[in-house]
């Protein structure tokens, strides 16, 4: 298969088409702009409907609407542009909606920068709108990854009606990397029988909506929905470890930052420290077990975690581990970016310290 140079947000975009998205809606922040540009030539294009909302929350709730009738839809933004589309995400989760949702993260808070941010972490896996609703998040660390993880999105969304957030930094959307379109295998997906098509022949309508006004009746619901989190977390689960059998020291990072990471364990190699890399592709659900059983190897002496943030994703990181090795932070924030030496030398000064 011959590969092609794409810019991260339009190579997302273009995977949504090529998903059968047939619904865009979005309003413009940086850096995810190009997204809806593109999606602005291209939906036509594919005989599908983009609109520019005018705001995020009209966006989100043109998505509900697009999903509530069966259609696939998607909707992208950054950091504070997700913030305002929280409580229509909570709809979605509660409504049991299938949705595509794209966040190319910016450091924060408040409006903060447009540069490359990994600080919505505990929003996309803790807090998804109000209520104990989850959503998967997939968190691709390239071009080729984000486009391949695109098209499984919708695939998930349907599965399990319910939305599914590709959390990415800002350098995913905005550098170029040459990327091949894969043939995907059509996944077996349940019909949508429930979907709010209009009066049937038999007079039978679907009534599509999160408002249950019965307690015992919103609690036997929730209890569902814990079911099918449970079933999620079951089937769900995506890491990839490199060069983690034989390590003293296990680095944990997500997104760019695991690239930077994979970076500094080569370096440290080539120094005799064998440094290995843990990158979760799924934030929620988190792979705690994965990650405790390589860390539970008695060679591996610290797990160090690196994020684009002040300390987020090391939460879950010190949930799997509960105290079986020390647990020590490295972050960049408000847009900053760790760089290779500095994460090596935060290798070599834990090190120092774990023989002292």
């Amino acid at each position: 298969m011959q590969k092609e140079l794409w810019k991260g947000n339009e190579a997302i975009a273009e995977a949504a088409v090529r998903a059968g998205c047939k619904a865009y809606f979005g309003y413009p922040i940086t850096p995810q702009n190009e997204i809806p540009e593109y999606m602005s030539v291209r939906m036509p294009q594919a005989g599908g409907v983009f609109l520019q909302a005018e705001s995020e929350v009209a966006a989100i709730n043109m998505v509900y609407g697009a999903a509530a009738a069966g259609v696939r839809a998607m909707t992208s933004s950054s950091s504070p542009g997700i913030s305002l589309k929280q409580e229509g995400i909570s709809y979605l989760i509660g409504a049991e909606l299938p949705a595509v949702i794209i966040n190319m993260m910016r450091g924060g808070p408040g409006l903060g920068t447009i540069q490359a941010g990994q600080s919505d972490y505990f929003q996309a896996t803790r807090s998804p709108g109000h209520g104990d609703g989850h959503m998967i998040v997939l968190a691709p660390a390239s071009i080729q990854e984000a486009a391949d993880l695109v098209a499984e999105a919708f695939d998930l969304a349907d599965i399990y009606r319910n939305p599914v957030m590709i959390l990415a930094d800002g350098m995913i959307g905005q550098m170029m990397e040459p990327i091949v379109w894969r043939e995907r295998k059509p996944a077996e997906l349940p019909k949508k029988d429930w979907a709010a098509t209009g009066r049937e022949a038999d007079g039978k309508t679907h009534f599509v909506t999160s408002l249950r006004l019965q307690s015992t009746q919103n609690e036997l619901f929730n209890q569902e929905l814990m079911d099918k989190y449970q079933l999620m977390t079951q089937k769900e689960i995506r890491w990839e470890a490199h060069d983690c059998e034989d390590a003293q020291i296990i680095i944990v990072a997500y997104g760019t930052t695991a690239r930077i990471c994979q970076s500094a364990a080569r370096k440290l190699r080539q120094e005799g420290i064998r440094a290995g890399v843990f990158r979760p592709i799924s934030l929620w659900p988190y792979p705690y077990e994965a990650l405790r059983a390589l860390a539970a190897q008695s060679a591996v002496q610290s797990v160090l975690t690196v994020e684009m943030s002040l300390g987020q994703m090391v939460e879950d990181v010190r949930l799997a581990l509960g105290g079986l090795k020390p647990t020590p932070f490295y972050g960049r924030t408000g847009g900053m970016i760790p760089e290779t030496d500095q994460v090596a030398d935060q290798v070599r000064q834990i090190l120092q310290e774990v023989k002292a």
